[in-house]
């Protein structure tokens, strides 16, 4: 396994406890900042590993949020 790919993939305390609308919000700010350039390689990376968290932990919550519907709509159906 790549430790660096593994590195990217740990999600830090700060951002599990993000709300879905935190993280998109950080993650918006991120890639603007990329996308402005004028950053150095080093921050640029570590910007970029941030912004594959925040990514990471919006679709988790959006992962959440369609199991909670899918299950509302299969109980709906059941009544």
């Amino acid at each position: 396994m790549n430790p660096a790919a593994n590195e990217a993939s740990t999600i830090p305390a700060d951002i599990e406890a993000m709300s879905y609308e935190q993280a998109r919000d950080e993650l918006v700010s991120v890639v603007g900042r990329l996308e402005t350039g004028g950053a150095s390689l080093e921050e640029s990376l570590a910007l970029w590993e941030r912004g594959e968290q925040l990514a990471t932990r919006c679709e988790s919550w959006l992962e959440g949020a369609r199991r909670r519907l899918d299950a509302a709509r299969e109980a709906a159906a059941g009544e």
